[in-house]
C-alpha cells in the first residue's frame, strides 16, 4: 500500500510548532531605528494538536517582537486562547454557528485602542500588547454576523470598515462600518447571485467597493473544509457603494472572471476609481489545497460615469501580500510593497518566495529586495516615522525564514533604500513556522 504523504502544511518550517515560547536574548545585527517603539505582530494558522484537514483551519498562534529606543526587548509567541483552545469540541460541525469559535489565524490590527486577532467566519478575538488573549470583540453585542479578516481602517475618518461573506442564507454579504470610537454604526444586508469567498476588498474616500467574484459555494466539497469551488461561468462583478450609503446605492459592473485574494490600495479622482490588486486567472485548482495558480499586481479602473471598467497588468513578475503606508490606505499612494511569489504551477504549498517587491504606482516601475539564498519572505508591513507625513519616510517589516539553516528574523529595509541591505535584522532563537498577515503595532496606537 503506497503510504500517504503528509500535507505541505504540516511538513517543513509550515509545521506547526506546539510550543509557546519568552525570550530576552535576540541578537541584532545592524541597528534598529531608535524611532521604532512598539510591537510587530504576525498570526498564522497553528492546529495545536499538530495536525489538520487544512492550512485555512488552523488554531490561531501570535508571534511577536517588542522593539524600544532601538532594542529587540523580547520574542514571545501565543495560541488565541479562543474556545477551540481552551473548550475544544470533539466533533467541530457542533460549533457551526457559534460566532465566538474564532481562530484568529488570518490578519491581525489595532483599532480603538485594541489589538484585534481576525478571520472570516466568526468574530474578531482581542490581544494585548504583550500577546495575551483578552476575549473576543462584538462591538458590545452589535455584531451579529462574521466579520472579513480584511478590514481597512481609514486615516481621515478612524472609522473601520469591513464586511462579512459567511452565509449559507441571504443576504450573502453584510457591510460593517465601526466609528473610530470603537462603535458599530452600520450592519447592510446586500443580497449577491450565489454566496462566494470574499477575502478582501476596497476602500477609498468617498466609496468602498466589494469584489464579487466566481469561487462560490459548492456544498459537494463540504467533508473537505472549504467548500468553494471556482466557477468560470458565473459572473465577476465589482460592486461600488458609497461608504455611507445602503444595498439600493450599489453599482455593479462586469469584469473578466478572475480571483483576488488581496488588494493593495485604492483611490478616487473625479468619476475615475482606481484598484491596485493582485489578480489571479482563477484559485482552488484541483482543490481547495490547490495553490498552483499565482497572482500578479494589476490595475483595474472604474470610470463612474461611462460605466467602463478598465484592466491593465502592471507586472509580469508573480506577486502578494501587497500593503501600503496605512497612512494611505483609500488615499493616492505612490509606492505598494509585495511579496515575490515562487514555483508558479506547484500545487504543493503557497509560493512564499525570496524577494519583496516596491512598485511605484504611478510608473509601474519595481524595486527589488532579495532576502538572500534559500530564505523565504512574507508580508511586508510598513512602519512610518511618528514624526513624519511623507509616504516613503519609513521601514518595511518582514518576517522571513531561511531554510538552509534553519532560522528565523525580522528584517527592517530602509523604504527610501529599498534595495539596500537590511538596516537591521533581529534574529529570532527559533523557527517561526510560515503564516499569514502582521501589523507594526505602534505604542501610542493603544495608549
Amino acid at each position: 500500500m503506497e503510504k500517504q504523504k503528509t500535507a505541505w502544511f504540516l511538513r517543513g518550517n509550515w509545521a506547526p510548532t506546539q510550543q509557546e515560547h519568552d525570550t530576552t536574548e535576540l541578537k541584532v545585527e545592524g541597528s534598529i531605528p531608535p524611532e521604532l517603539n512598539g510591537v510587530y505582530v504576525r498570526t498564522g494558522p497553528n492546529p495545536a494538536s499538530g495536525s489538520g484537514d487544512h492550512w485555512f483551519l488552523g488554531d490561531g498562534m501570535v508571534h511577536g517582537i517588542r522593539i524600544q529606543n532601538g532594542n529587540a526587548l523580547w520574542y514571545r509567541n501565543r495560541f488565541v486562547q479562543t474556545p477551540d483552545i481552551t473548550d475544544p469540541l470533539t466533533d467541530p460541525m457542533a460549533g457551526l454557528g457559534d460566532l465566538r469559535r474564532g481562530k484568529g489565524n488570518t490578519h491581525i490590527m489595532a483599532h480603538n485602542k485594541k489589538i484585534l486577532c481576525l478571520e472570516e467566519a466568526h468574530w474578531p478575538w482581542t490581544i494585548d500588547a504583550d500577546l495575551n488573549t483578552v476575549g473576543y470583540e462584538n462591538f458590545d453585542g452589535a455584531l451579529t454576523c462574521s466579520m472579513t479578516a480584511h478590514p481597512k481602517i481609514c486615516p481621515l475618518t478612524g472609522e473601520l470598515l469591513a464586511f462579512s461573506y459567511f452565509s449559507f442564507e441571504q443576504p450573502y454579504l453584510q457591510y460593517i462600518r465601526v466609528g473610530a470610537d470603537g462603535k458599530l454604526k452600520q450592519i447592510e444586508g446586500i443580497e449577491l447571485p450565489e454566496m462566494v469567498m470574499m477575502h478582501d476588498f476596497n476602500i477609498t474616500e468617498n466609496y468602498v467597493i466589494f469584489m464579487d467574484l466566481p469561487l462560490a459555494l459548492d456544498l459537494n466539497l463540504l467533508a473537505s473544509g472549504i467548500p468553494f469551488r471556482f466557477k468560470r461561468e458565473n459572473q465577476a462583478r465589482l460592486g461600488v457603494m458609497p461608504r455611507n450609503g445602503c444595498a439600493e446605492d450599489i453599482r455593479w459592473f462586469e469584469i473578466n472572471p478572475c480571483y483576488v485574494f488581496h488588494q493593495v490600495n485604492a483611490w478616487e479622482q473625479g468619476d475615475i476609481i482606481t484598484l491596485f490588486v493582485s489578480k489571479q486567472n482563477s484559485a482552488f485548482g484541483a482543490d481547495s489545497g490547490d495553490f498552483s495558480e499565482v497572482s500578479r499586481l494589476h490595475r483595474w479602473q472604474i470610470n463612474l460615469a461611462t460605466g467602463q471598467v478598465t484592466e491593465e497588468k502592471v507586472d509580469d513578475r508573480p506577486g502578494d501580500f501587497g500593503r501600503v503606508n496605512d497612512r494611505f490606505v483609500g488615499q493616492q499612494s505612490q509606492f505598494g510593497y509585495l511579496m515575490a511569489l515562487d514555483g508558479e504551477g506547484n500545487s504543493e504549498e503557497p509560493s512564499y518566495g525570496p524577494k519583496l517587491y516596491q512598485y511605484d504606482l504611478i510608473s509601474g516601475h519595481c524595486n527589488e529586495h532579495d532576502l538572500g539564498a534559500g530564505t523565504r519572505g512574507a508580508e511586508p508591513v510598513y512602519a512610518p516615522v511618528p514624526s513624519s507625513k511623507a509616504e516613503n519616510d519609513g521601514w518595511v517589516m518582514c518576517l522571513v525564514h531561511n531554510e538552509h539553516a534553519n532560522k528565523s528574523k525580522l528584517v527592517i529595509i530602509d523604504a527610501d533604500n529599498f534595495a539596500a541591505a537590511p538596516v537591521a535584522s533581529i534574529e529570532l532563537p527559533y523557527p517561526v513556522p510560515y503564516g499569514a498577515h502582521g501589523n507594526w503595532i505602534e505604542d501610542r496606537q493603544l495608549n
